[in-house]
């Protein structure tokens, strides 16, 4: 098993729960994400809504860094799930 192999999620029963759940959070923060940035734009449309749509931004600048962190979270998972012997892909 190599690490980031798109197959890895086919390995078995436990892997295919992983990627499923990894998955769901990916799309539930990239979503949440890009709705915060949404909102955050037209909330900077109005001056006297600058200070939320700023922290707005934060917030969706913090879930847009989440991303990769479940992508790696998940790879771990895999690994934990079995099937050490071929982490160096050899």
């Amino acid at each position: 098993m190599t690490l980031f192999n798109p197959d890895n999620h086919t390995l078995s029963e436990r892997h295919k729960a992983i990627y499923a759940y990894c998955e769901l959070a990916y799309t539930i923060v990239d979503f949440s994400a890009a709705t915060l940035f949404v909102i955050g734009s037209i909330l900077f449309f109005n001056e006297e809504t600058t200070y939320v749509g700023t922290w707005l931004f934060l917030v969706g600048s913090i879930l847009f860094g989440l991303r990769p962190t479940i992508k790696l979270y998940r790879e771990f998972a895999y690994i934990r799930a079995g099937r050490y012997d071929q982490v160096s892909g050899s």
